[in-house]
């Protein structure tokens, strides 16, 4: 017999609350399985109709090498006690990625965290503002906690906008991108950046369910972005990476600009995310010009590095 669907237990981030550990992990080994047909793991598909799509429950345990009592309880949100072993079962059987391997386990066998750690607001290493200020040409800022921009260069400011003007619980990448319209048009592959944000979140919530100003922020979005709450809705996760951000100026234009992104050896919360262009591209002589107007490009006169309060 199918599964059947079954819905998620617990408070919603709608009401403000924690976000429920519980209801998280049986959602995501949910819409995990269901992108998975038996023909993608080697098994046989006898063309019976199934009333979910993806895997059975039964035939991801035989997968996994586990009881299908032990899986559906684990399914439904009980992970007290599962072993790594287990873990990493389930995760090769569901073909998981490293980010969703991780998540995974922060859902399953979550760390404890402090309260007044994920509440009190994060502090940027002054050497660290320093560098940005001195990397001339190149975009950079500082990413921490629930997508918060924490410190940022002259160059971020001239490519992204002057997040000085912004109140601090404004300079949030997900608030940006969902809520301002500016962003829709400086990012050409906004679709590709607003998955991004939320899988980063998701991500983050794994990590600190209990974070009452990332439940918020969740709750905020949800009730303000049709578009949010269908991608927070998929469960997937990512980590920071590398890559290529098309961007559409509205002073220069096209930008095609690749960024790195380096996570901080004292504070794995934290990360450094630089951008560049091509050399002898029209990306780079675009930068160039930026660079040459300086505060102009910005709209405003206010220094770089501005820490987030």
């Amino acid at each position: 017999m199918d599964d059947q669907a079954e819905p998620a237990q617990g408070p919603t981030p709608e009401h403000g609350g924690s976000l429920d550990r519980r209801a998280e992990l049986s959602e995501f080994l949910r819409t995990r399985r269901a992108r998975l047909k038996p023909e993608d793991v080697g098994l046989p598909d006898f063309g019976r109709h199934r009333r979910v799509p993806g895997l059975r429950r039964e035939e991801l345990a035989q997968l996994a090498g586990v009881s299908v009592a032990y899986y559906t309880r684990l399914e439904q949100g009980n992970g007290r006690n599962v072993s790594a072993e287990v873990l990493d079962a389930i995760a090769h059987a569901l073909r998981l990625s490293g980010a969703e391997h991780a998540h995974l386990t922060h859902l399953a066998k979550p760390k404890q965290h402090k309260k007044k750690q994920t509440t009190r607001p994060q502090q940027v290493r002054g050497a660290l503002r320093q560098l940005l200020d001195t990397m001339d040409g190149i975009p950079a800022y500082v990413v921490g906690r629930r997508s918060d921009i924490l410190v940022w260069n002259r160059m971020a400011a001239a490519v992204f906008g002057d997040w000085a003007q912004l109140p601090p619980p404004e300079r949030n990448w997900a608030r940006m991108t969902f809520l301002k319209p500016e962003y829709r048009e400086l990012f050409s592959e906004w679709e590709q950046k607003a998955s991004d944000i939320v899988s980063y979140l998701r991500m983050d919530a794994g990590c600190h369910p209990d974070d009452p100003r990332l439940s918020a922020l969740v709750g905020e979005l949800s009730v303000k972005s049709e578009e949010f709450r269908r991608l927070w809705a998929t469960h997937d996760v990512k980590e920071k990476s590398y890559g290529v951000k098309r961007l559409h100026h509205p002073l220069v234009g096209d930008l095609d600009l690749s960024f790195e992104s380096f996570r901080m050896i004292d504070d794995q919360e934290q990360t450094l995310i630089t951008y560049h262009a091509e050399p002898g591209s029209p990306s780079a002589d675009a930068l160039r010009l930026l660079a040459s107007w300086g505060t102009d490009a910005t709209r405003a006169g206010t220094s770089s590095a501005t820490p987030q309060a």
